[in-house]
């Protein structure tokens, strides 16, 4: 075995804030990669109900987050129910509290209505207390700051902050983040990505790019 099995639910010995998110997953429509990890020191297996927001199965959005992202405690992922239709007088949702409001409910006019899912992509540090809304795509690499309200997609190794968070830096040259995004080492093996964590680790490109053409 190479490295932390990622189906450990609570990766750090003695550490009980700190899960590998996957584990405790239970909605089809939540799909988190391998390695990625959410550190709260209040139950943070509660992250599917606590953290994923206005996530009604009617609606059929998804979250997807990639692997080896690290998920700071109260960030929070709205989802397309938060919305409300907007082409009556009132956006009162009176369908969903009585069956005498029930009628003419037409799920569709929802999921018309719905900014898609939402995707996160691979590496990607997200602060503590941030908030992203629904549908947006993140990057691979991306960092957002604390508190930070991303409303909009943000490119691969951007850093957002403020809200509505704005970038404020791009990590890398745009070679790089083309060449980083070609080598995409996150789908590596364990066993590969332990032999080369130096290269990854240090910014260096070159290596990684030879390692890249290793045979796994």
């Amino acid at each position: 075995m190479y490295g932390t099995n990622p189906n450990t639910p609570f990766p750090i010995k003695d550490v009980d804030r700190v899960i590998f998110l996957k584990n405790h997953i239970t909605n089809p429509n939540i799909q988190i990669g391998d390695f990625t990890y959410y550190d709260d020191g209040e139950r943070p297996q509660d992250f599917e109900q606590r953290n994923v927001q206005y996530h009604y199965e009617f609606v059929g959005d998804k979250l997807i987050i990639g692997k080896f992202c690290a998920l700071a405690q109260g960030c929070q992922f709205i989802m397309n129910g938060a919305n409300h239709l907007m082409d009556g007088f009132s956006t009162f949702p009176f369908q969903i509290f009585s069956k005498d409001w029930a009628e003419g409910f037409d799920v569709n006019k929802w999921v018309e209505n719905s900014k898609g899912d939402t995707h996160v992509g691979h590496d990607v540090w997200i602060g503590r207390d941030a908030t992203l809304m629904p549908g947006v795509t993140i990057g691979n690499g991306v960092i957002i700051g604390s508190n930070a309200v991303v409303a909009k997609d943000v490119p691969a190794y951007a850093i957002v902050v403020g809200n509505p968070a704005r970038i404020v830096k791009m990590r890398f040259s745009d070679d790089i983040i083309e060449r980083l995004e070609q080598i995409a080492w996150w789908h590596w093996s364990a066993e590969k990505i332990t032999k080369h964590k130096n290269a990854i680790m240090g910014a260096d490109i070159a290596q990684l790019e030879k390692a890249s053409l290793d045979d796994d």
